[in-house]
């Protein structure tokens, strides 16, 4: 397993993290299997989707604001239930195939850290089965 950490510097973000998974994944030197990235906190998630158009991040973030408002009565006292709910909708990892050294993405897929509790100081764990 390896870990890492990412700066976030907003309350809520899609941060594109493909770039150093690819970094991982050349540093392990693993030409097939599966790459599982996960996170261990509970108002982050992870996905796969399009990086190309920076509009369809902000897309998300706006939809999921209007699903899961950030003031809606929620009982929890800490006041960041919204951010428990988009991260338990996001998923708390995402697995990757692995072929010729490779992460199999497709022509526009990346790979993005929901942050819906910032800015904080995210850890991520990654391990590649080979």
């Amino acid at each position: 397993m390896q870990s890492f950490q990412v700066e976030t510097d907003a309350r809520e973000a899609m941060i594109d993290i493909t770039g150093r998974l690819e970094e991982l994944l050349r540093e392990a030197g693993a030409q097939s299997g599966i790459m599982t990235v996960y996170t261990p906190h509970t108002t982050t998630g992870l996905t796969i989707n399009e990086g190309a158009d920076p509009d369809v991040r902000r897309d998300i973030l706006a939809h999921l604001r209007v699903m899961v408002p950030k003031h809606a009565g929620f009982r929890h006292a800490e006041g960041n239930s919204d951010a428990h709910i988009k991260a338990t909708l996001l998923g708390s990892s995402v697995q990757i195939i692995v072929e010729r050294g490779r992460l199999v993405l497709g022509t526009w897929q990346r790979v993005f850290l929901g942050e819906f509790d910032g800015p904080r100081r995210r850890t991520l764990h990654v391990t590649i089965l080979s």
